[in-house]
């Protein structure tokens, strides 16, 4: 099973431990942590169920490239990380 993690900032708006999900791409392995979680889902993805502007995902350190459909690839050993996107200048 992949480990999924959410950012401490993300915490702070809704809850979301780091868990296990099953899963052969980012939406199946969402979709799983979700299940259980729909705040943490409308906190994340959007109305059609792709990743938030001000969100970004990652798995095993790459950015997803798929945000739309979110069909990367998520092997049994992946950890796949969910964090608000920073911006400044």
């Amino acid at each position: 099973m992949a480990h999924v993690t959410f950012t401490q900032n993300i915490q702070r708006h809704v809850q979301c431990p780091p868990c296990n999900a099953e899963g052969a791409t980012v939406r199946e392995v969402l979709d799983t942590v979700f299940a259980t979680n729909e705040k943490a889902r409308g906190y994340v993805l959007d109305e059609r169920g792709a990743v938030r502007q001000h969100m970004n995902v990652f798995v095993d350190g790459r950015p997803v490239r798929d945000r739309a459909s979110l069909s990367d690839s998520v092997t049994a050993t992946s950890s796949v990380c969910v964090m608000q996107a920073l911006s400044g200048g």
